[in-house]
């Protein structure tokens, strides 16, 4: 708004210069800004192509083998959260494991989406995660994954199921803040002590897209764990339907969530990047 009445302020007076120059013969000065430069007409084009740039399914297929191997690392690593009422269980995929699929992870996705720096959270010893295991029998909720750091320049994050069950529905809609967790729910809004890696709970999407209802048709096919009016203004971008060898990489800015569509079991690993 700021901006705009600076603009119309600069339009009036000099269309008030101009009227002056006619009547009294008296002549003003304007500044004529240039023209858009070469280099940063095409940093803008980037800029918009990426910001713009839905979420892909990684072409380079992930062998059954590594499946496999992905699995016994699973098994291996110490059990991080298990939440019985919610029947998760969530493995943080430490460094000193996995040297081999550490490295064959790493430049699968450098392949994908170029240079970037790991930014999962850290052990209580300051050691760094390369990723989360999660294991879980029912949807998770409507959130974003931004991080917990504004100075971080936050990039992709990467999903590889390891079991064919589940699907996850990621939408156009974007939310530039802190790892979020989206919901009406005024419990759940309450919870403000957070424990160091939860999210925060927010309700500051309902109005920020628009007050275009979510479509019905859906809300019944995909989420029906969520609210209806939970999702108000809402579109949906794409439903990865969870198959073993491919890979999910979107913006950590998208909004998502799991599809209701869990008929089992379903484990997969999650990794966050920054540049």
């Amino acid at each position: 708004m700021i901006e705009e009445s600076m603009l119309l302020a600069n339009n009036l007076a000099a269309k008030q210069i101009e009227i002056t120059q006619s009547r009294l013969n008296r002549f003003g000065i304007y500044r004529n800004h240039e023209n858009l430069s070469m280099k940063n007409e095409n940093f803008l084009k980037v800029l918009i192509n990426y910001i713009t740039k839905s979420p892909v399914q990684s072409g380079s297929h992930i062998k059954a083998s590594e499946i496999n191997k992905f699995l016994n690392l699973y098994k291996q690593l110490p059990t991080t959260v298990h939440n019985k009422k919610q029947n998760v269980i969530k493995k943080r995929w430490l460094k000193e494991y996995g040297k081999e699929l550490e490295e064959l992870f790493y430049n699968r996705l450098k392949n994908e989406i170029g240079e970037f720096k790991y930014d999962n959270l850290k052990t209580e010893n300051g050691d760094v995660i390369l990723g989360l295991f999660q294991e879980s029998y029912n949807p998770i909720g409507l959130h974003i994954d931004g991080g917990f750091d504004f100075e971080d320049l936050i990039y992709k994050q990467s999903l590889i199921p390891l079991t064919p069950v589940g699907s996850t529905v990621i939408f156009k809609n974007r939310f530039y803040g802190k790892s979020t967790n989206f919901t009406i729910d005024k419990k759940e809004l309450e919870k403000t002590k957070l424990n160091y890696g939860q999210n925060i709970r927010s309700n500051k999407h309902i109005g920020m897209f628009g007050n275009k209802p979510f479509n019905t048709e859906d809300h019944k096919k995909f989420l029906m764990h969520e609210k209806i009016d939970n999702l108000l203004g809402l579109e949906i971008e794409l439903v990865y339907e969870w198959e073993l060898g491919s890979m999910l990489i979107f913006d950590r800015t998208n909004l998502h969530c799991s599809s209701s569509k869990i008929e089992g079991k379903k484990i997969g690993l999650t990794t966050f990047t920054k540049k």
